[in-house]
């Protein structure tokens, strides 16, 4: 990795949410994969320390893991070449690199949250974008992230009542840390799924509009998975990958929609009833 030479200050965007399965892991990896096609030096930490699936999603064998990094860092301190600890992942011409989850849940346990933070404003100094992919908790480890990080993606989906429930909690308590309010972007995933909730009664639960929505196509997701290969990279189009690809053009271009203007008091829909 003798590339890595010039130090610079990276772009780190974190994925978040508080429900699972919302999607945090093919978004990230498209997203790494967007910008790596873009000719941007981009690494992807898969910081779900427990059940992290980057490498699956991209069909990587990691020989190092942040468990190694950790070890690493303990034992040598500031000699530690972080970048060193990564797998490349190479489609065609397009190149990232992915810091992997523990390989064994005791290793899981034991990660420190000041080890993770020092992890990411090293590899900072190498990279133009680091993505952290995450757990869906407000723990120590990922409250640190969230502070360092630049952009937070708050990730949601609109299916079941706990999981709207579980996002309006998760955006008032992003609220009350007291975030720039154009670092916190909620995104939508699988917006057209089959569910009797619609988006606009979510959006006036959370006192806000989705900064950006992505369709369902959980058949063009899954041959993703099953191919290792991310949907911005595959040839041809699908409407899922296309989304993905305007998300990345949204952030890239720092482009920051202010929210509309809305009386959330005055819509009393049966969702606001609920929860409020």
């Amino acid at each position: 990795m003798g590339e890595f030479t010039q130090e610079i200050h990276g772009v780190v965007i974190t994925f978040f949410s508080t429900a699972s399965a919302v999607g945090k892991t093919l978004i990230s990896t498209n997203m790494a994969s967007e910008l790596a096609r873009q000719g941007k030096k981009v690494c992807l930490l898969d910081f779900d320390l427990q059940f992290g699936d980057v490498s699956n999603y991209l069909q990587l064998l990691p020989q190092r893991t942040v468990y190694d990094l950790q070890q690493a860092m303990n034992r040598q301190g500031s000699t530690v070449r972080a970048e060193e600890y990564l797998t490349p992942y190479e489609y065609q011409n397009v190149v990232f690199y992915v810091l992997a989850a523990p390989e064994r849940l005791e290793e899981a346990y034991n990660i420190e949250a000041d080890k993770a933070v020092e992890m990411v404003r090293r590899l900072q100094n190498v990279f133009d974008y680091v993505l952290v992919d995450t757990t869906s908790t407000f723990s120590r480890l990922n409250l640190a992230l969230l502070n360092l990080s630049t952009i937070v993606s708050f990730l949601g989906i609109v299916d079941f009542i706990p999981t709207i429930k579980n996002m309006k909690i998760g955006a008032d308590t992003l609220k009350k840390l007291d975030y720039d309010k154009n670092k916190i972007r909620l995104i939508l995933n699988r917006s057209n799924a089959k569910t009797r909730i619609s988006i606009d009664d979510v959006e006036k639960l959370l006192g806000e509009p989705f900064y950006h929505i992505l369709p369902n196509d959980f058949q063009a997701a899954s041959r993703s998975i099953k191919e290792g290969v991310p949907l911005v990279l595959r040839s041809g189009h699908t409407e899922l990958g296309d989304a993905l690809r305007d998300l990345v053009a949204r952030y890239t271009n720092r482009v920051y929609d202010e929210p509309a203007n809305m009386d959330v008091s005055a819509a009393e829909s049966w969702l606001t009833r609920i929860f409020g």
